[in-house]
């Protein structure tokens, strides 16, 4: 609770210098290069998202934001690189789901995220859908959780990985509806999608935009979105929340600096950010990526990622994930 409370008060900090203070420092910032860590390789939807932020951050503020592609064991050495670096806006982190969920799994890092990073502004949520193969009797939740009760220990739940983003929203299904599914882990979304749709697996939770070729194709069937309510690209399928209330599972996006940076620096970031996302043409580019924009300040970004802590820690005790 107290670095809970800590993560709140810096996040809640961008307003408290005096105006003058901010205007000086913000005219000033950036006065040099500024990297964007990457904690994935280059091409995927995280790389795309940070480098349609910093294209715009470029623009805007008059140096470049170059993106620095840094992954390796879950996004925690390109984050430790952040947070260890000069706490002066000129080295920020595009954070993800999984650095709320990594605190749970990693009991020896060396660093706190709650304590080390200062949120800067979200940028956009990325829904999952829960997929079956067609061979699955079972075409609502209601139906799949009635079979699986029905069949308990007899039903393979692919993932992406232990612990990553896929893995904790099937373990929160498992959790919230009472299942006794069977986890077969692969490396990567995409290793486990030809077995997901030959069947050799019955289900899967999956990012949005990877799985919907397959569901339009009819090769798998979509029985629900993890994202509070429907979605535009998927019209005809129901979020899980209305069949197990409460249920979110969504991929996320945003931008953190290491403890320390000026608030006028990370005030000014927020809204150049929070400018990109309300611009239309930037705007279309997240919708095509199967993103919802996520906008707010940095106390809004602060709050929301100390709840997605807390929820994701109650998961990984629960289905007592262990990192891989």
């Amino acid at each position: 609770m107290i670095e809970r409370r800590k993560f709140l008060q810096l996040a809640a900090g961008a307003g408290m210098l005096p105006a003058a203070a901010r205007i000086a420092h913000a005219e000033q910032y950036p006065s040099r290069p500024v990297r964007l860590v990457v904690t994935v390789p280059a091409g995927g939807s995280p790389d795309i998202i940070g480098r349609l932020i910093a294209q715009w951050l470029s623009e805007k503020l008059g140096q470049p934001f170059v993106v620095e592609n840094k992954p390796g064991a879950s996004t925690n050495i390109g984050t430790e690189l952040v947070l260890r670096s000069a706490a002066d806006g000129n080295t920020l982190l595009l954070a993800m789901s999984s650095n709320a969920i990594n605190p749970a799994l990693y009991h020896h890092l060396n660093f706190d995220f709650l304590g080390d990073a200062v949120p800067v502004a979200s940028i956009a949520t990325i829904p999952l859908v829960m997929d079956v193969n067609p061979a699955v009797p079972a075409k609502t939740v209601p139906e799949f959780i009635a079979y699986a009760k029905a069949n308990p220990g007899k039903i393979n739940l692919a993932s992406g990985g232990s612990g990553t983003p896929l893995y904790v929203a099937g373990a929160l299904f498992r959790m919230m509806a009472g299942l006794n599914l069977v986890d077969v882990i692969y490396q990567g979304e995409a290793a486990a999608m030809p077995d997901l749709v030959g069947g050799r697996v019955q289900a899967m939770f999956g990012v949005m935009p990877a799985s919907l070729g397959y569901i339009k194709s009819g090769k798998l069937r979509a029985l629900a979105v993890t994202s509070p309510r429907r979605q535009e690209l998927l019209p005809d399928v129901p979020a899980m929340a209305e069949f197990l209330p409460g249920y979110e599972a969504n991929g996320w996006y945003g931008l953190v600096a290491p403890k320390g940076t000026p608030a006028d620096v990370v005030a000014t970031l927020n809204k150049q950010v929070n400018a990109a996302l309300a611009d239309p043409a930037t705007r279309k580019r997240f919708t095509d990526l199967g993103c919802e924009v996520f906008t707010g300040t940095p106390s809004d970004f602060g709050k929301f990622i100390a709840a997605e802590i807390a929820k994701w820690a109650k998961v990984v005790k629960f289905a007592n994930i262990k990192a891989d």
